[in-house]
């Protein structure tokens, strides 16, 4: 049965309008932050990026030691001359002063350019450094998930989303001014910790206002915004490559969004979970106004009627509990639906993290300029996401996120059988095409995991995920090493992992068209009776 004064939160945002101007300015407001989690979530690349290096060798270099040889490094330094140098017999600079096949470690180096930490550091030969910036940096997303699923789902989406933004800023600056590379090492941790929590509680809060036929547009528009970021993060670095300008130049923006206080409203949804109904009102009055649009007189009841006594049961937010029932956490742990459901997702975004985030990372190292091959990288995920929008709604989520893992990991299986020598181009747009696939994916699971689980612990549930996804985030940085040992594994472990992905979907439920639902018997009856709605079901 239904409850009498319950609040049809979905009823109401499709009368404010799936997607009004109200969604759209707020959008314009979420979007510019999410463009910069996107550049500060990439800037390790190009901050902590391989460069060339020599052997210096004192009894040759001019004075300041240059990085072209000039003609004598072919009797001083072996074919690889990064890391060895051939023995001196004398002090002078002639072919005779070297011996022509013994070796010895080099104790200093010269660099092409001091573009990167590793120059500033001195980090040469030791390419594990290098790359652990990139797993630590991951490890601070790991540890950022679970803070601001708590601060969004206790203190609201929208104290999450500035704070996150604003301490962005912060730290990317502080780390700017890094006199070594612990310091270094230590804030880029702390950026990602307390920072990269941006585009998930951006996410929730966009998600949470717009209409059910809009939630894929609106979800795509912020993964298109976060491809976007990705570009103007290398055109950036190309234009300014110094490590320390270019993070001052990318982060100084951020400490403005302290000033969204102003301008961003909270979720409507999430205001009704608390039972802040006054709020809430207030809110969808202002949308309705910049709307234009003009609310049904049911509407109005629910929404200014008993406003000083505690709600009703919420249709479109979450009902008051029982003091006796079990907390949602334990539902959760009891409900063997709601625990498969957490760990399939949990394995997709390992999935899509390490792909992703692995694909991007090698990029830089395909033929060609290392910038002009990232934005490519980047801008292929654009036709992805439009795909997502086109397929989503027409063909159902299982399908379209099926296909675009068993095409990914096609892809990148094919790689491995193909010679580099003599088919670059295949290669790369082997590569190119499972970054659109494994793109189309991962906005894909952003919106069918947050469609998977109940309001009451929606973010919580996603965080969770997106936590368990940052394995993969922080494997990835470490693929370049796997190189050395076989060119081909990342690739083949990249593909078999996507495929393995696509079976799992067949496990889960289709949840197109279906209200968000708002409580833990919701979510499992999508499992159960995929024709009727979670949110007909009320909770007594």
């Amino acid at each position: 049965m239904k409850a009498k004064d319950s609040i049809d939160l979905d009823a109401i945002l499709t009368e404010l309008g799936q997607f009004g101007r109200y969604q759209v300015y707020t959008y314009c407001y979420i979007l510019l932050p999410i463009l910069f989690s996107s550049v500060y979530n990439g800037q390790y690349i190009f901050a902590a990026s391989d460069l060339d290096y020599r052997c210096k060798v004192p009894q040759c270099e001019s004075d300041p030691p240059q990085y072209d040889t000039h003609g004598w490094g072919l009797w001083a330094l072996p074919e690889d001359g990064r890391c060895r140098r051939l023995r001196p017999l004398g002090n002078g600079c002639s072919a005779q002063d070297f011996h022509y096949n013994e070796t010895e470690p080099c104790d200093a180096w010269v660099y092409a350019n001091d573009h990167s930490i590793v120059t500033e550091f001195d980090l040469a030969c030791e390419n594990w450094k290098r790359t652990l910036v990139g797993t630590v940096h991951s490890v601070g997303l790991f540890a950022a998930l679970p803070i601001t699923a708590y601060i969004s789902d206790g203190f609201g989406r929208r104290t999450a989303f500035i704070l996150t933004a604003v301490s962005a800023g912060v730290m990317g600056l502080i780390r700017s001014f890094s006199p070594n590379y612990i310091f270094y090492l230590i804030f880029e941790f702390l950026d990602a910790t307390l920072g990269s929590g941006v585009y998930s509680s951006g996410f929730i809060l966009a998600l949470e206002m717009v209409g059910l036929k809009r939630r894929v547009l609106g979800g795509n528009l912020i993964s298109c915004t976060f491809a976007l970021g990705s570009v103007t993060l290398a055109l950036v670095a190309w234009a300014v490559p110094y490590w320390r300008t270019l993070t001052r130049v990318i982060y100084a923006p951020s400490l403005l969004f302290i000033f969204y206080y102003f301008f961003v409203e909270e979720s409507v949804r999430w205001l009704l979970s608390k039972e802040k109904k006054e709020e809430a009102a207030r809110i969808i009055f202002k949308a309705a106004a910049i709307n234009n649009k003009k609310l049904k007189p049911e509407s109005v009841k629910q929404l200014t009627e008993n406003r000083h006594e505690v709600p009703t049961i919420f249709k479109g937010a979450i009902p008051p509990r029982d003091e006796r029932e079990p907390s949602t956490t334990k539902k959760i742990l009891k409900s063997k639906i709601m625990v498969s459901r957490l760990c399939i997702c949990s394995f997709w975004w390992i999935t899509v993290t390490f792909i992703y985030y692995g694909l991007s990372i090698n990029s830089v190292s395909l033929a060609g300029n290392r910038y002009v091959n990232y934005i490519l990288t980047s801008l292929v995920e654009i036709p992805g996401y439009c795909i997502s929008v086109l397929t989503l709604d027409r063909f159902g989520r299982k399908a379209t996120i099926m296909t675009a893992f068993f095409i990914c990991g096609s892809s990148l299986l094919a790689m491995p059988f193909i010679s580099k020598e003599t088919l670059q181009w295949l290669v790369t747009s082997l590569s190119m095409v499972g970054k659109l696939c494994i793109s189309m994916a991962f906005s894909s699971i952003y919106i069918f995991t947050s469609e998977l689980f109940p309001t009451e612990a929606r973010h919580r549930l996603l965080g969770i995920c997106s936590m368990f996804g940052r394995i993969g985030s922080i494997v990835a940085p470490q693929t370049p090493l796997l190189m050395e040992y076989m060119e081909s594994l990342p690739y083949l472990i990249f593909g078999a992992m996507a495929v393995t992905s696509g079976f799992l979907m067949l496990l889960m439920p289709e949840t197109v068209n279906l209200r968000l639902p708002d409580t833990v018997a919701q979510a499992e009856s999508m499992a159960t009776r995929r024709t009727k709605r979670p949110h007909d079901i009320i909770v007594d």
